[in-house]
C-alpha cells in the first residue's frame, strides 16, 4: 500500500525553471524566505536546493498541503529546507516574527480577494526594510484578460468557488502601495502569467 503524502502538482514541473533565475536575481543573497500558500511543497525543494545560501520556510493553511510540505522536505533533506508553517494569510499574526523575503506563487487567485491585502499587510509586519514580495501567476490588466486562456480559466476558478477569481494587477497593485510596497518589476512570463516583484518603499 503507497504511505507516501507527497503530493505532486504539474504546474510546478512546468514553470519552477522560469521562476528560479527571476528569484536567484531579486532575492537577497542570504537570509529567510517565507513561501506563502506552499501546497504540494515541490516549489520549495527545488528553490531550496538552488538558493543554498537562503533558509526557505514553507508554509500553506491547508493541513493535506502541510502533510505534503513536510514529506517533501524530509525526503530532500536540505539543510537550508525547513518543516512547514501553519500560515492562514487571514490571521491577525503570522507564526514568524520576521523574514527577508516573501514568495506567494499560485497564491492570490485561488484564494478570497481578502487574501490580497492580507498578503501585504502581513508582509509589512515581517519583512526588514529592503525586503522584496515576489507573486506568480495570471493576472488582468487594463480591466482586461491577458488571453482567451487566461478568461477560461477564470471561469473555471469561479466555478470551483465564487470567491477564487484572476486578480486585476492593478487592484493588487493599489493593495501593495497601501501596505508600503511599490511594484519594481512586471515580468511576462510563459503561459500568460506574470512574475511581479513588490520593494518597500
Amino acid at each position: 500500500m503507497d504511505t507516501d503524502p507527497r503530493q505532486f502538482a504539474p504546474a510546478t514541473a512546468r514553470n519552477r525553471d522560469f521562476i528560479l533565475p527571476i528569484l536567484q536575481r531579486v532575492l537577497p543573497a542570504t537570509g529567510l524566505v517565507l513561501e506563502i500558500g506552499s501546497g504540494s511543497g515541490e516549489h520549495a525543494v527545488h528553490f531550496a536546493r538552488h538558493l543554498p545560501f537562503l533558509h526557505w520556510q514553507p508554509s500553506d493553511a491547508d493541513p493535506a498541503a502541510l502533510g505534503s510540505i513536510a514529506a517533501w522536505a524530509r525526503h530532500a533533506a536540505l539543510p537550508n529546507l525547513a518543516q512547514p508553517l501553519h500560515l492562514d494569510l487571514g490571521a491577525a499574526a503570522w507564526p514568524l516574527a520576521q523574514a527577508d523575503a516573501v514568495v506567494a506563487i499560485n497564491v492570490l487567485h485561488y484564494s478570497p480577494w481578502s487574501s490580497t491585502p492580507a498578503l501585504f499587510r502581513g508582509a509589512a509586519n515581517v519583512l526588514q526594510a529592503a525586503g522584496v514580495v515576489y507573486c506568480y501567476g495570471p493576472y488582468r490588466r487594463g480591466g482586461a484578460h491577458t488571453a482567451p486562456s487566461n478568461a477560461a480559466f477564470d471561469a473555471w476558478l469561479r466555478g470551483i468557488d465564487p470567491r477564487f477569481a484572476v486578480r486585476d494587477l492593478e487592484a493588487a497593485e493599489a493593495q501593495a502601495l497601501a501596505c508600503g510596497f511599490r511594484l519594481d518589476e512586471v515580468i511576462d512570463m510563459p503561459a500568460n502569467n506574470f512574475s511581479l516583484v513588490f520593494r518597500r518603499g
